[in-house]
């Protein structure tokens, strides 16, 4: 695994895009802070920039870095959950513009997956993470399954879990600063 994370840290450095499993699907990804990284994934999924993206960060203390306000009930939710789940908070920090909603937003999840801790604990930054498929196709299931096109485009793709069928992706639920919650995918 010390061989797969030093790769996936020199292409991260180098703002280079990565295709690497998560603790939901396969996932692509790049620097959660370099907007010129972002955009290469936006073209590499040949998806329209105004369409969202989560990162993920490694634990609640590097939650707190990039959200300038965590409100109480997000760490109640993921407390007390047993399965991935995405918070899409208000007024994320110190992340590529390009990567943040319209409405100031960003979904970002604290990973449960020992290979994306220990990269991103490494890396000190969020990674992006969107699932491995061209915009419009379906979520791919198993490493087999993704697109020959993204493979063969990405700055580096783990040699790690490509037996592993994946489960299916987080839920999403957008907590606002009010305390407001809505429940956006099971």
């Amino acid at each position: 695994m010390e061989k797969e994370i030093n790769e996936c840290l020199s292409a991260l450095k180098k703002g280079q895009t990565i295709v690497y499993p998560t603790d939901t699907v396969w996932g692509i990804g790049c620097d959660a802070t370099n907007a010129y990284a972002v955009d290469k994934v936006f073209e590499l999924k040949n998806r329209p920039p105004k369409k969202a993206m989560i990162c993920l960060v490694a634990n609640f203390k590097m939650l707190q870095e990039y959200v300038e306000e965590v409100p109480e009930v997000a760490f109640d939710i993921l407390k007390n959950t047993d399965k991935p789940t995405t918070i899409v908070y208000e007024q994320p920090v110190r992340l590529a513009e390009n990567l943040i909603n319209e409405d100031n937003t960003i979904g970002i999840r604290v990973v449960d997956h020992p290979f994306c801790q220990k990269l991103i604990q490494k890396f000190r930054r969020p990674i992006v993470s969107t699932s491995a498929n061209l915009s419009g196709q379906t979520t791919p299931k198993t490493f087999n399954e993704i697109s020959e096109d993204i493979l063969s485009n990405a700055g580096y793709v783990v040699n790690l879990h490509r037996n592993k069928m994946n489960t299916r992706p987080s839920t999403v639920i957008k907590v606002m600063n009010d305390a407001r919650v809505e429940v956006i995918r099971k």
